[in-house]
């Protein structure tokens, strides 16, 4: 079977992604073609020097090839054609004729590397990207064309604009969604009845050996219990009213939060607490071992429209680790309520962080790390091969 995916994240973007590890999987088995998402022009204008930029101004101008093989049966395209910028616009319907106009550059160039390469008949994979390839389907036929959700793009500003409308009206016309949270999952059934929850797959190998990580020097001093929380802190995504709560009414625990923070947790009373300690950033290889320091992991989740619907890859890692977990109850969470305390109320909190202290044993612990391993990529893609072939596609 031959696969071309359309998306949100390129491949040369560092910092890794979901549909970059769904493309690795699809590879296995099948060859792909991943586009990356052709080059606008307010971009190119704004960042000329980027080299990123300047790759994709030389593929546009014929001096290289847009091709390049990443690995068997892997290649990737960088379009050789620019589109506008166009999401300013504030007519819907002005914006859907230019968009459309967009869609028909794209194809051309999805069309030319898809000969050039031999492909036959070819499922369209498409990651969230519900602007430039929203007229795919139409103008490039594919044998099936599946959208796939794994975040709630209408929370953001940016895709709200035109996605409110553009992206119901692709997830009715796609042959069949997948969705990596169940949130998402019943999204899509509104639209489409073909949709399916696929899970998320996690790299979580350094995880799994975390159990066995020697303590942080910085965390040897620390008084247990420790209550901690690895990630970025953002104001945004996580409860600080909450972890002040915990903190000031459980003086006893230690609450180590681990990463980056924001302007708002910077500034906040939380740094004012003898019991709150921040670590800063800590790189990805070290996350392990604090992760295995603590007694009681927790995500202490905002509900609003930006989180509500995410999968929490940091519940499988704290679980790949064997550690009791404490996290807020949303539907996504729903997969994990037979490994993981979930709570609606700052007191909840306090009451099961209290549970997950005392009731700790090495069966619930070999129950949590052997949970977390089925979370892979092999069956993620597995489940989408599955919601392919209920389509009446053969794999």
């Amino acid at each position: 079977m031959d696969i071309v995916i359309t998306g949100q994240q390129a491949w040369d973007v560092e910092i890794g992604s979901n549909c970059k590890n769904i493309a690795l999987e699809f590879s296995r088995k099948h060859r792909v073609l991943y586009v990356n998402s052709p080059l606008d022009r307010i971009s190119a204008l704004k960042n000329g020097d980027d080299p990123k930029v300047m790759k994709r101004r030389e593929v546009i101008r014929k001096k290289q090839s847009g091709i390049e093989e990443i690995k068997e049966n892997l290649w990737v395209l960088y379009p050789d054609r620019m589109i506008e910028s166009i999401n300013w616009i504030p007519s819907q319907a002005i914006f859907n004729v230019l968009n459309k106009r967009n869609n028909r550059i794209f194809a051309k160039s999805i069309g030319n590397a898809v000969k050039n390469l031999g492909f036959g008949p070819y499922i369209h994979f498409n990651d969230n990207d519900m602007f430039r390839s929203f007229y795919l389907k139409d103008i490039l036929k594919p044998r099936l064309s599946i959208y796939y959700s794994r975040d709630y793009m209408l929370a953001v500003d940016y895709w709200k604009k035109h996605g409110a409308s553009l992206e119901p009206q692709l997830i009715a016309k796609s042959d069949l969604c997948v969705a990596n949270s169940t949130y998402l999952a019943d999204y899509c059934k509104r639209y489409n009845k073909h949709s399916h929850y696929v899970g998320q797959g996690c790299d979580l190998d350094i995880f799994m050996d975390g159990i066995h990580s020697a303590e942080p020097v910085d965390m040897k001093e620390i008084g247990r219990p420790r209550i901690g929380y690895v990630g970025a802190l953002q104001s945004l995504r996580l409860d600080m009213e909450l972890l002040h709560y915990i903190a000031q009414n459980r003086p006893e625990w230690s609450l180590v939060l681990v990463g980056p923070e924001d302007n708002e947790f910077l500034q906040s009373s939380l740094h004012a607490l003898p019991n709150v300690i921040f670590t800063g950033s800590r790189n990805v290889d070290q996350l392990p071992a604090y992760i295995n320091s603590f007694d009681v992991c927790l995500n202490p989740q905002l509900l609003n429209e930006v989180t509500i619907g995410n999968y929490p890859r940091k519940i499988d890692e704290y679980l790949a680790v064997g550690k009791p977990t404490v996290a807020t109850q949303t539907d996504a969470m729903s997969v994990f309520a037979d490994h993981v305390y979930l709570g609606k109320t700052k007191e909840d909190y306090v009451s099961l962080i209290e549970r997950a202290l005392a009731e700790n044993t090495q069966t619930k612990i070999a129950a949590r790390r052997q949970f977390a391993s089925a979370h892979t990529w092999e069956n993620s893609v597995e489940a989408i091969y599955n919601a392919v072939r209920a389509a009446g596609v053969p794999l």
